[in-house]
């Protein structure tokens, strides 16, 4: 029998994806859990894998594409047993989907019939929850994966033109309004006209025609890079940035490395000074809570989160992507190791999930494996605080006592939400930091491997 393989759930905030690349032709044999196209979302790049094995008798998408979830990817001609498995299941699933359809090709006009009330019933609870915490305020209508983009990108919904039935807000409206924001032509900025920042980055002026001093070419934006510039732009207009420097010495941490690094690697990971930072910052924010918070200006509060979910920057032949570490805090450093290679390198493979790349509440960018002295990094929106690591020196220093001897110096520079944190704050948790690795036996005592 035939059947269909669609695009399964990706995750909670994510319903659709862009087709990248083909990964298999029609008359192709194929296994169970190959990959058969390659789909990018706003957050990731990942292989999308079949769910039967069988003959290609159909490809259903194109490389370009924009897929929804449930949407046909391939077909395949499935073998009797395999086939009459997956049969009421898939009965199932394709009846559900008419019944989707169905609804959505109801008439507007009948859905205006029906009146505010019906409408108010098929809103998502969280639309629901956003009324009822603001009062008499209406929210929006828009889904909750499309409030949580127009939250990352610095839009206030409430200014969005919704162009669906019932003024329904969709994924292009709200990143058109965020392009307008970027280039100084839309007041759409989060917390609406009246916030410094809202709507007040100046437009790119024109660019001349480059050609006539020698040849040029263009490439497009992929879509990480898309959403990275967008994301960035917004964090920078709307977050006033301080970044403050530090140094330490890693003289008694590469000991410690040293004396546990073949421990680590026969776990599967590697003892890297990504890894020991991740679990240092899981102490340092304990210590320091307000730098694993969220400022909620529309309602004047300060978010504390208790959960220490660390961000870590990777660097991908698409660009920068994040993968998450969720409860540092819970694991040893061997544990940490293990995770931090394995997410990279899923990362780097296009096997990454948006998942993944969500919900962190600190993030950590170590540039020292590409060189540099130090750099200023931009937080990640609704972060406040963010720390870069540069590649570590070898210094003479002179001691107290006129004996020179020679430290391993690590460069360190913490960026961070100057409308949350004061400077002092920011000295003390960096030079926290920066105590910790100089005193590796910190972190033993307080989860060690």
């Amino acid at each position: 029998m035939v059947q269909e393989i669609k695009l399964p759930e990706i995750s909670e905030n994510v319903d659709s994806g862009e087709v990248i690349q083909l990964l298999v032709s029609e008359g192709d044999t194929i296994e169970k859990d190959q990959p058969v196209v390659e789909l990018e979302t706003d957050k990731a790049a990942f292989e999308v894998p079949s769910t039967a094995a069988g003959k290609v008798t159909e490809v259903a998408v194109a490389e370009g594409d924009v897929v929804n979830v449930g949407q046909v990817l391939i077909k395949v001609e499935t073998e009797g047993k395999e086939g009459a498995e997956a049969g009421p299941a898939e009965e199932r699933e394709e009846a559900a989907e008419r019944r989707s359809e169905e609804e959505a090709q109801k008439p507007a006009a009948k859905e205006e019939k029906a009146g505010g009330e019906k409408e108010k019933e098929k809103e998502e609870p969280s639309q629901q929850r956003v009324v009822a915490h603001e009062g008499q305020k209406e929210a929006a209508p828009a889904s909750p994966s499309v409030r949580r983009l127009a939250r990352e990108l610095g839009v206030n919904i409430d200014k969005v033109a919704g162009s669906g039935p019932g003024g329904r807000i969709s994924w292009e409206a709200v990143k058109a309004t965020a392009k307008g924001i970027i280039e100084g032509r839309t007041p759409g900025a989060a917390g609406g006209a009246g916030e410094a920042g809202a709507g007040t980055a100046a437009a790119q002026p024109p660019l001349p025609d480059f050609s006539q001093w020698g040849p040029v070419d263009r490439e497009p934006m992929s879509k990480v890079r898309r959403i990275t510039a967008a994301n960035t732009a917004a964090a920078w207009r709307t977050i006033p940035h301080v970044t403050q420097f530090d140094r330490a010495d890693l003289k008694m941490l590469n000991e410690f490395r040293e004396s546990r690094r073949k421990e680590v690697a026969e776990a599967g990971g590697k003892l890297t000074v990504t890894a020991i930072l991740l679990k240092i910052l899981a102490s340092a924010l304990k210590v320091f809570p307000r730098f694993n918070a969220s400022l909620d200006m529309a309602n004047e509060q300060i978010i504390y989160k208790r959960y220490y979910h660390l961000g870590v920057a990777v660097d991908t032949d698409r660009g920068l992507l994040v993968p998450v570490i969720r409860d540092v805090d819970r694991k040893d450093i061997t544990q940490v190791s293990v995770e931090l290679n394995r997410l990279a390198e899923r990362a780097r493979n296009k096997k990454i999930k948006p998942d993944e790349l969500e919900g962190a509440t600190f993030t950590l960018s170590n540039l020292g494996g590409i060189g540099g002295t130090n750099f200023t990094p931009i937080v990640y929106h609704p972060q406040v605080a963010i720390l870069g690591a540069a590649r570590a020196y070898r210094k003479l220093v002179m001691n107290a006592d006129g004996s020179v001897t020679a430290q391993t110096i690590l460069p360190l520079a913490l960026s961070y939400d100057h409308r949350i944190i004061d400077g002092a704050d920011g000295a003390r948790f960096l030079r926290w930091i920066a105590d910790a690795l100089e005193n590796p036996l910190l972190i033993v005592m307080e989860g060690g491997i």
